[in-house]
């Protein structure tokens, strides 16, 4: 069954649609990310601009996101205070992202700069997941473990001013990071239209030392904020929202999301950052064979806004 998308202008299969964002959505809800890392270069392959891509696939992020949140505000596995202080951040960070978008996209140097940044954020972060992961589980089964948080160990984090304690998390850190990276984790996203999941969940484990159960509630409540904020912005001043697909990739999130959430409750740490590790290299892979391959049209036309 053939569906007209408006903004993207051309006609997809709705149950090709639908089946990519309960897909994505069950990603979302298992290991506490956007799923636009996913999601995006999925739209890409079939034929949807990259602009158009990340624009309203920011809108599916965010109901992925606020019903995976649900899940674990109802289990308790979120940390308010973290997430307060993540969004202060995040959302400057997003205004950033949808300003540098709309320099890049009047440049038209957009969907080259969008197409290198999947393929070498993508393989590098899967990689270093991948081998960090293997560690841990080879370490667990010699039945010496991964210690994250050591009891009294501290990095040059811990010794930035303005701390803060995070009951929750049962940390005691500085705000400065925090906020950091609630930026470049709202940057990225509304640049690449990504929930930066698959980036806060290690930062927030290796650098703050926040235990994992926690992390990926506190995750979802910060994307679902950025890229609510995102898509509004985009919407607002690029008007490359199709607000078409972008429901039909909601109601696939919604569902998805639900059943992902108790899968991802029911396995260890290790295993899901190993597992979420192979999927994001898996993608900057594929990322990387469709830049490399000839394209079947060498032109394109685009109008240009204020020419005659």
């Amino acid at each position: 069954m053939q569906i007209y998308l408006p903004i993207a202008e051309l006609p997809v299969n709705i149950f090709l649609v639908l089946g990519m964002g309960i897909a994505v959505g069950f990603i979302s809800g298992m290991f506490g990310i956007g799923g636009g890392f996913l999601m995006t270069p999925l739209l890409i392959f079939i034929g949807i601009s990259p602009a158009v891509a990340v624009a309203s696939v920011a809108s599916h992020i965010a109901a992925s996101s606020f019903s995976g949140a649900i899940s674990y505000w109802r289990k308790r596995a979120i940390d308010l205070a973290l997430a307060y202080l993540l969004l202060a951040g995040g959302i400057v960070g997003t205004a950033a992202g949808v300003w540098l978008f709309t320099t890049l996209r009047a440049l038209d140097q957009l969907d080259l700069m969008i197409g290198l940044s999947y393929v070498t954020l993508l393989n590098i972060v899967g990689g270093l997941m991948i081998y960090e992961s293997l560690r841990a589980i080879v370490r667990a089964r010699q039945g010496n473990p991964v210690m994250l948080r050591r009891p009294g160990s501290h990095t040059w984090l811990h010794g930035l001013p303005f701390k803060l304690r995070f009951k929750r998390s049962m940390v005691y850190v500085s705000a400065i990071p925090v906020w950091v990276i609630g930026f470049i984790i709202g940057f990225i996203g509304a640049i690449m239209g990504i929930g930066g999941g698959f980036l806060l969940v290690p930062m927030l484990i290796y650098f703050l030392r926040v235990p994992t159960a926690t992390v990926i509630g506190t995750t979802m409540v910060l994307t679902l904020v950025t890229m609510a904020s995102a898509t509004v912005m985009h919407s607002a001043t690029n008007h490359l929202v199709d607000v078409v697909l972008a429901f039909i990739l909601m109601v696939g999130g919604v569902i998805g999301a639900q059943f992902g959430a108790r899968a991802g409750q029911k396995m260890s740490g290790e295993w899901l950052r190993l597992l979420l590790g192979l999927l994001v290299l898996a993608v900057g892979l594929r990322f990387a064979f469709a830049l490399g391959v000839r394209p079947d049209d060498l032109f394109s036309i685009r109008l240009v806004e204020g020419a005659p």
